[in-house]
Formats: C-alpha cells, structure tokens, sequence
C-alpha cells in the first residue's frame, strides 16, 4: 500500500513597523522607510506593513500575534551618524543605552513584558543613527539621506534571512516623493467642505 505524504505549508507571519515621530526630522526614518517598502514592493507573503509612530502598548499585539516582527526605527547610540544596526530582541533589552527617546522606551519596554508570556514573535530592529532628533521638521538630515538605501537593504537582508519573499514593482517612488507626500498631506476637505 503507498504511503501518502502530507505537507503543511506554515505561512508565517511578519509585521515591519515604522516607529517614530515624523515632527522631529531624523526620527520619522522608520515612517518612511516602511511607506518606501510599501510603495515599491510587493510582498508575496503574509507581510503587514505598519506606520508605527509611538504606538506604545498597542505593540504588544504584533509581539504575539505575528511569528517576526521587524522594526525600523533610529536607534540612539555613541557612534557617527547614519551607522546602521540589525539588533536581534534578547539584545536590545540588555541595551540600556537605546531607551533615550520616548518610542525607544515604549519598544523595550513592550519587548520586557512580552519576553515572559508564553508566546513572542521573533523580533529584529534595524536603527540607524540620527543626525538630529531635536528639530520640529518633517524630513531627514542630508546625513540619512544619503544613508537611506542602506538602511533599505538592512530591511531587506532580515526579511531574506526569514524566507520572506517580496519583488520590486515597476514603478518606483523616491524618498524625496515621501517626504514630499508628509510633509504637504491633502485633505479631502478643502475650501470649507
């Protein structure tokens, strides 16, 4: 009699959440990055695209629902400008010098609490190192500009150390079509209506 093989395929699920605070300029390079990956990729797996900004408790939902989480975020840390890290979870909780913005704080934070319940995502932040987290500006120093595509392909390097599986579209929208887009954002309500 023939024995019958049956394969289960795991469709795992990931969430890449932008957090920051887009109003003081470097400190939005999470927003933006993860609006950059949704507008000029497809993601052929099941991939949740997310603008984080200071979510806070509500992070505690992708720690546990989703099987990796992958953050990108400024990361605060003694070393030059626009130097970029891929930090595994278990690290960034023993890296008391990372909690220095309020987000920073919320995303270790939701990290501790969720590393004793039964169930957490794998999770990875790729920070980058802001120029300037103190100036009200909705964009990003000269300096992570020119870092920008390497903090993208950060991103993207996790996402194939998972498996995740995406393709680049075919039409392509810049980093300066983003900050543009945040900076002037259009109301359905114009003239009073």
């Amino acid at each position: 009699m023939p024995k019958f093989i049956v394969k289960v395929a795991f469709s795992m699920r990931t969430a890449i959440v932008g957090a920051g605070t887009i109003i003081f300029q470097d400190e939005g390079v999470g927003v933006y990055a993860t609006k950059y990956l949704e507008e000029n990729y497809n993601f052929l797996d099941d991939v949740t695209l997310v603008d984080g900004g200071v979510l806070g408790f509500q992070l505690m939902t992708y720690y546990q629902d989703y099987d990796k989480v992958l953050i990108l975020d400024t990361l605060t840390m003694n070393d030059e400008a626009g130097a970029i890290y891929n930090l595994p979870g278990e690290e960034l909780l023993g890296l008391g010098s990372y909690k220095q913005t309020a987000h920073e704080v919320e995303i270790s934070e939701m990290l501790e609490i969720c590393s004793l319940l039964e169930k957490m995502a794998d999770v990875n932040i790729i920070g980058i190192v802001p120029q300037d987290i103190q100036s009200v500006n909705i964009g990003l120093s000269s300096v992570l500009k020119g870092k920008f595509n390497d903090f993208i392909s950060a991103a993207l390097s996790e996402l194939d150390k998972s498996g995740v599986r995406y393709e680049k579209k075919d039409t392509h929208l810049s980093l300066e079509d983003i900050l543009h887009a945040y900076a002037n954002p259009q109301s359905e309500y114009k003239n009073g209506n």
